[in-house]
């Protein structure tokens, strides 16, 4: 499930769930549809003697079957086509083994013949019905996607700024900090704040501040320069930054750039204890003994160094590699 917001739930369905959906309903005209695999997932999805034939020959490079057959006394026609991997399928098949351009399986339908309908129209009209129903399962199925990936991004990404949220963050210190651990490699974390925000609100209003938070935040990830490097918003005036494989001279040198950076923009703020513009001070540690932090403690640690650079005068960049 996919919560929008507190009215609205979307449900994200598996292509041969819907499939089964779809095949419900076409069993009330005794059609009926199959996705199957010489490799299924689901047990009940495995392929009957002609079906498993038919996915073997797949593999040879035959692109489709179809042939009449007998149904319990009654003629039916059967067709089934391959399933061909591509990017989107990867997410669940790509444990299986099954690579873009595989063949991972099949689709079959079957349908009863009826003599006083023309063989031509019965084909064409049944094909038509499972082309387009196929043609639909994977438009839906890429739309919702895309969706869903819209939707994800949205969740991690703070609206006003248009960096990461707390919650993007959280996502990434934990990525960054099993492979920091994993590569024994050095993680540097800077937490930074705007010096004196609630007296810029309060003299300038909240525009001002909207726009103030904007163009820290983009001066902030535009100083980074390396695809690796990570800033989000932490919350309110509070903007953290991810420096993989980073140690103390390379994070504080980082951050001391970031600092010279926000006061060289030269916005004015009246009500400042510093330098009469807006100002940034800035904590920040490094791991050292990577197998025993996490990433808690460098949050916690980060937030100590800048606690402590706003004690000794604001605007100014402190390491701190203590929890307390």
């Amino acid at each position: 499930d996919i919560k929008i917001n507190n009215n609205l739930t979307l449900t994200k369905i598996n292509p041969a769930y819907m499939t089964r959906q779809i095949s419900e309903i076409a069993q009330k005209e005794n059609i009926s549809f199959h996705i199957t695999s010489l490799n299924p997932i689901r047990p009940l999805n495995k392929p009957d003697e002609l079906e498993e034939i038919v996915l073997r020959s797949f593999q040879n490079g035959v692109k489709g079957k179809g042939l009449f057959r007998k149904n319990d006394a009654q003629e039916v026609f059967f067709y089934m086509a391959p399933l061909v991997t591509d990017k989107s399928c990867l997410s669940c098949h790509a444990k299986q083994g099954y690579r873009e351009g595989d063949i991972r399986g099949g689709i079959s339908v079957t349908f009863p013949m009826y003599g006083s309908i023309p063989l031509i129209s019965l084909l064409f009209g049944h094909l038509s019905i499972a082309i387009f129903g196929i043609t639909g399962i994977i438009i839906g199925g890429r739309r919702l996607n895309k969706a869903y990936t819209t939707i994800k991004q949205q969740s991690t990404t703070d609206s006003l700024t248009g960096i990461a949220n707390r919650r993007g963050f959280s996502v990434r210190i934990l990525e960054e900090l099993k492979l920091s651990q994993r590569e024994n490699t050095p993680l540097s974390v800077i937490m930074c704040d705007i010096d004196d925000f609630k007296a810029y609100n309060d003299t300038y209003g909240h525009d001002f501040g909207d726009n103030g938070l904007k163009e820290v935040a983009n001066t902030i990830h535009s100083t980074l320069r390396r695809p690796t490097d990570f800033c989000a918003r932490y919350g309110g005036e509070e903007f953290v930054v991810i420096l993989p494989n980073t140690g103390y001279d390379g994070a504080t040198a980082v951050a001391e750039n970031i600092r010279l950076h926000i006061e060289k923009l030269k916005i004015p703020h009246t009500k400042s204890s510093t330098t009469g513009f807006i100002t940034i001070s800035l904590g920040v540690t490094t791991s050292h003994n990577t197998s025993e932090v996490t990433h808690e403690h460098l949050v916690k640690r980060a937030d100590i160094a800048l606690y402590r650079a706003k004690e000794q005068g604001r605007n100014r960049v402190v390491y701190s590699d203590s929890d307390d």
